[in-house]
């Protein structure tokens, strides 16, 4: 596992031996991070890294100029290797790490960002619930992003709340982009 592009670009990360933990493969992430080229300035963002498993998502922001980064998983021993990678990369100061559950977390947070990654196991029931949660709580801010990369065959129930921008299909993986709704108006 490898950070592509930025100031760590080509730097290996340390992944976990967890046959549950799925990292984002180079080709979703560099898909992800090409469509932010024209959408979304990564210069000091604050990230929400949901489901953390390997980092590899907030390690990659961080990386292309992201301020701080909040990784949330409920396994301990993912996070010690998140930890570890942080201290390796020098930018332990620009990470939270919390142990729970990710919808807990969202359910209670009260923090603002303006990227928010959900990597859940496929296997996980809630899927679908990810972005009213994040939207009714809003705690992504109003020209951000939620990223969630999930199964092609989970699907997500109509919101005012929020808006699908796009989704990329790669074989079993789809990764869906959601934005708030755009207002009348609005130019884009």
């Amino acid at each position: 596992m490898r950070i592509i592009t930025g100031k760590f670009k080509g730097r290996n990360l340390t992944t976990v031996q967890d046959k549950s933990v799925r990292p984002a493969t180079d080709r979703v992430k560099t898909t992800i991070f090409n469509m932010f080229l024209n959408r979304l300035s990564l210069k000091d963002i604050q990230v929400l890294d949901l489901f953390a498993g390997s980092g590899s998502l907030g390690f990659e922001t961080i990386s292309r100029g992201a301020s701080s980064v909040t990784f949330v998983d409920d396994n301990e021993g993912v996070l010690d290797i998140i930890e570890e990678n942080a201290d390796m990369l020098g930018c332990i100061s620009q990470t939270q790490i919390f142990q729970g559950d990710a919808l807990t977390y969202i359910e209670k947070s009260k923090n603002k960002y303006d990227l928010i990654f959900a990597d859940p196991p496929y296997s996980y029931t809630r899927i679908p619930d990810i972005p009213e949660i994040i939207f009714r709580n809003n705690l992504l801010n109003k020209n951000g992003y939620l990223i969630i990369e999930h199964s092609k065959h989970t699907s997500f129930p109509n919101s005012l709340m929020y808006s699908m921008e796009v989704q990329k299909e790669f074989g079993n993986t789809r990764v869906s982009f959601f934005v708030y709704p755009k207002e009348k108006g609005d130019e884009k």
